[in-house]
């Protein structure tokens, strides 16, 4: 005889093609009635006008009416509260993270993403800036301009000439800029003035293929270079990606600092961690002393108190960044000494002690550091 719970098992059977799990998981079963043969079913909907509506309500239908003792199946279709659409969506988002196809990414290779809410923040410069003191620091970095139709990564390293290569299997191998392993859309366009116009799906393709068709190899860390916002590659990433972790970079300025509060959400939504802050353009010192609050003050900690995480640097305004940024010639390297190269030096080792290289963190490693540590006790 067949019970409530059978029907429940068989709607597991049934899967929201938008979503990407079975509607019992995602909660969309609100009620299942069974009575003399009959087996009514309360669905809800995302919303009203749902598009996938006939196909899950066939779906149903077919998925019950086959059970031993159903002689007619009756779906009646609701729509979701603003909070039950939440929760659904929460958990489709989480489901596409455990389920994430394998990449070229090693998984213990530390990811981090470098987002900002807005554009015009430094974004770029503290990513390609980060991405260098991190190899400094000894450590394999490689460095994903994910900004794909507003690349600028090339021209900061220098190689904007440069186009990247297949291997003998077809995929394609990262450049070798001062050190970092970088791929970028500007490393495959003919002319990096000309426009890339591309539509949502053609991004997180283009992402997709920098994930699973590139030669990363041995990285300790991967830096992605993420556009502005809060749009399709962001959420790529954080499903193609369960590992990565994100960096948000602001100004000063309460408006950027609010902007920039919505990424961190929008991660936050996508099971992405939030570790940290970066305060760019922090002020500017003269050569005699005199320091300008050119965009405000305090919004970097503001905002790392607002999402309860730490500020991992405070950069100041600096001629050298934007010289060594249009010359290729980045700041940590050609001006070692400068105000802003020093923050990204810090900012870089506060990085590390927030997110240590995975070898760090496996129970061997911490056991060789007990055992050192008690070695210097004796």
């Amino acid at each position: 005889m067949t019970s409530t719970h059978d029907i429940e098992q068989a709607l597991r059977g049934v899967v929201d093609p938008e979503l990407g799990g079975d509607v019992v998981e995602l909660g969309m079963i609100k009620d299942i009635d069974l009575s003399n043969g009959t087996a009514t079913i309360n669905v809800a909907l995302t919303i009203a006008g749902c598009p996938m509506r006939a196909q899950i309500d066939g779906d149903v239908k077919r998925k019950v009416g086959a059970l031993p003792g159903i002689d007619a199946v009756v779906v009646e279709m609701g729509e979701m509260t603003q909070e039950q659409r939440s929760e659904v969506m929460s958990k489709a988002r989480f489901k596409a993270r455990q389920d994430a196809a394998p990449t070229m990414v090693d998984p213990v290779t530390r990811v981090i993403a470098v987002s900002s809410g807005k554009g015009g923040v430094g974004k770029s410069s503290v990513s390609v800036n980060l991405a260098l003191s991190l190899a400094e620091q000894g450590f394999a970095v490689g460095l994903l301009d994910a900004d794909i139709w507003g690349f600028s990564i090339p021209r900061m390293l220098g190689v904007g000439a440069e186009r990247l290569e297949a291997d003998d299997d077809g995929k394609i191998v990262p450049l070798l800029a001062q050190g970092l392993k970088l791929v970028s859309t500007g490393l495959l366009v003919d002319d990096e003035d000309k426009a890339l116009m591309w539509r949502g799906l053609m991004l997180s393709k283009a992402l997709e293929q920098f994930l699973t068709d590139v030669a990363w190899g041995h990285v300790d860390y991967l830096v992605v270079d993420m556009p502005p916002g809060t749009g399709d590659i962001q959420m790529a990433l954080s499903r193609l990606l369960p590992q990565a972790e994100m960096v948000v970079v602001t100004t000063p300025q309460r408006t950027a600092q609010k902007v920039a509060a919505r990424v961190a959400d929008m991660a936050r939504r996508s099971f992405m961690p939030v570790i940290g802050v970066i305060e760019n353009m922090a002020g500017f010192t003269t050569p005699s002393g005199e320091h300008f609050k050119l965009f405000g003050e305090g919004g970097g900690r503001e905002l790392a108190d607002e999402l309860g995480i730490p500020l991992i640097g405070s950069i100041p305004l600096d001629p050298f960044v934007v010289a060594g940024g249009d010359g290729g010639d980045p700041v940590v390297g050609a001006h070692p000494d400068s105000p802003a190269a020093v923050a990204f030096t810090e900012g870089a080792k506060r990085l590390l002690e927030l997110v240590p290289p995975a070898e760090d963190e496996t129970c061997t490693a911490r056991i060789d550091k007990l055992i050192e540590g008690l070695k210097a006790r004796t």
